[in-house]
């Protein structure tokens, strides 16, 4: 990659931090070529710190690293995005990132990770368990039962009725998905591909 690390006097680029799976800005750091040049041999985040006047590898107190799973170069060549696996919370606050939102505008693709982590690592008592014990069949056969009953919430019910109504589809849509070995990137290509 050709990184134009001399457009600032300082040699320093911005570096956007994306979470991989829910693409969620986790922060903003700085790189200087020795920052970038770690960052790609680690494959793990280091930044040059302004405030310390150093290196400064993200984790490397807190142990919440952050692995490199992609990197990309704006069109100007002076700005990184790194999209990366964190291993806890990103900000120095103990929140997941250093920028305050109302709420995680992308908890469906968490809840996503949620859900693999259950088919992965069964846990008993677990509802996701429960369903994928009862198998194929059931799974498919929930996601009608709470595509009908969102359908009577909308037309029938009270709009908290159909939030959690949509809701439960959702769910157990991701869930059948799941069990079918795809996810919603899967989806969302497909959806992408039919825009056009």
């Amino acid at each position: 990659m050709n990184i134009d690390f001399t457009k600032s006097t300082d040699g320093l680029v911005p570096v956007v931090i994306q979470d991989e799976q829910t693409l969620e800005v986790l922060m903003l750091g700085y790189m200087n070529q020795e920052a970038y040049n770690k960052t790609v041999q680690e494959n793990i985040v280091t930044f040059y710190s302004r405030s310390k006047n150093r290196l400064w590898t993200k984790g490397e107190t807190s142990n919440n690293f952050l692995h490199v799973k992609s990197l990309h170069v704006d069109c100007d060549n002076d700005t990184i995005l790194i999209k990366a696996k964190a291993d806890g919370p990103t900000c120095h606050t103990g929140a997941r990132s250093c920028f305050e939102t109302a709420y995680n505008q992308n908890f469906i693709l968490e809840l996503e990770n949620i859900i693999q982590d259950r088919f992965d690592n069964p846990q008993e008592g677990s509802y996701i368990n429960k369903l994928r014990q009862k198998g194929l069949n059931k799974i498919a056969q929930k996601v009608g039962e709470e595509g009908v009953e969102t359908v009577i919430a909308a037309l029938a019910e009270t709009e908290t009725d159909l939030i959690n109504e949509a809701s439960d589809l959702v769910f157990h849509l991701l869930v059948l998905l799941k069990a079918k070995g795809l996810n919603l990137e899967t989806i969302a290509k497909n959806l992408e591909q039919r825009h056009k």
